[in-house]
C-alpha cells in the first residue's frame, strides 16, 4: 500500500509540472484529455449469503491509460478506451478448502481465524463516455466520466490462517476468469469519487455454498486521480 501511495504523490507532482508548463504553450483547438488515471477503493462484496461478513479493511488499486475520442465541436463530449492492471483482495469469513481433491465452501465463526481472504490481479479495459467542463486553457475542470469495463483474472490467491492452520491456494478454477460491470467517476480536477459495480459473480455457477449457488459479485467505492 506504501508503494502505491508514492505513486500518486509522484502523479500529483508530475500534474503540477505540467500545469506550468501549460502556461507557455500555444492554444491547442484540437486538444484531448489522453490521461493516466491511478486509483484507490474499498471493496465489498454483494449479494451476500447468510452469515457471510466481511472483516478487515480490503483494498483494491488500479492503474491504466485510456485513450480520449472527443465527439463534438467544443471537445468537450469523447469517448475513452483504456486499457490498466488492479488488485484487489476481499477479507470475509468465508473459507475455502480442498477435500478428496475437491474445493469446499463453509462459513467461518470470526473467533476462528487471523486472516481469512481471497485476492486477485487483473488486466483491465475500460470504456467510458466522459463528459467535463474543459477548454483548450482550462486544465482545472469538473468531470463526470461513465463507463463500462472489462477484466481478466490472470492470477489469485486464497488465504487462511486460525485453527486449521495456514491454507493457501492459488489460481484454483472456481474463480471466474471474467469479470464486468459499469463504472462511474466524477469530480473536479485531479480529486474524482470512482464506484464500479460488477454485473457477473466472482466465483463460476458450480460453487455451492449451504445448497445455493455463491453468486457473490464486486463493488467497488474510492478515489481516482487523473493526470494528462
Amino acid at each position: 500500500m506504501k508503494y502505491f501511495v508514492l505513486i500518486i504523490l509522484c502523479f500529483l507532482s508530475v500534474e503540477q509540472l505540467f500545469a506550468q508548463e501549460h502556461v507557455d504553450i500555444e492554444v491547442d483547438s484540437l486538444y484531448k484529455e489522453d490521461q493516466f488515471y491511478a486509483g484507490v477503493t474499498y471493496n465489498l462484496l454483494g449479494k451476500k449469503p447468510v452469515n457471510l461478513k466481511q472483516s478487515g479493511f480490503s483494498l483494491g488499486f488500479q492503474l491504466g491509460f485510456i485513450k480520449d475520442m472527443p465527439i463534438n465541436k467544443r471537445r468537450n463530449l469523447a469517448f475513452g478506451l483504456g486499457l490498466g492492471y488492479s488488485a484487489n483482495s476481499f477479507n470475509q469469513n468465508l473459507l475455502i478448502n480442498r477435500e478428496s481433491n475437491e474445493l469446499t465452501y463453509s462459513i467461518l465463526a470470526e473467533e476462528t481465524f487471523t486472516k481469512n481472504k481471497f485476492s486477485s490481479h487483473l488486466i483491465e479495459v475500460p470504456f467510458e463516455f466522459r463528459w467535463r467542463s474543459s477548454s483548450p486553457l482550462n486544465y482545472s475542470f469538473w468531470r463526470i466520466y461513465t463507463g463500462f469495463k472489462v477484466s481478466y483474472v490472470v492470477a489469485h490467491t486464497t488465504k487462511h490462517n486460525g485453527d486449521l492452520g495456514n491454507i493457501k491456494f492459488r489460481d484454483i478454477e472456481d474463480f471466474n476468469k471474467f469479470q464486468y460491470g459499469f463504472t462511474l467517476s466524477l469530480g473536479y480536477d485531479t480529486w474524482n469519487i470512482y464506484m464500479y459495480y460488477a454485473l457477473n459473480p466472482i466465483f463460476s455457477d458450480n460453487v455451492i455454498l449451504n445448497g445455493e449457488q455463491l453468486n457473490m459479485n464486486a463493488i467497488k467505492i474510492g478515489l481516482m486521480f487523473y493526470i494528462l
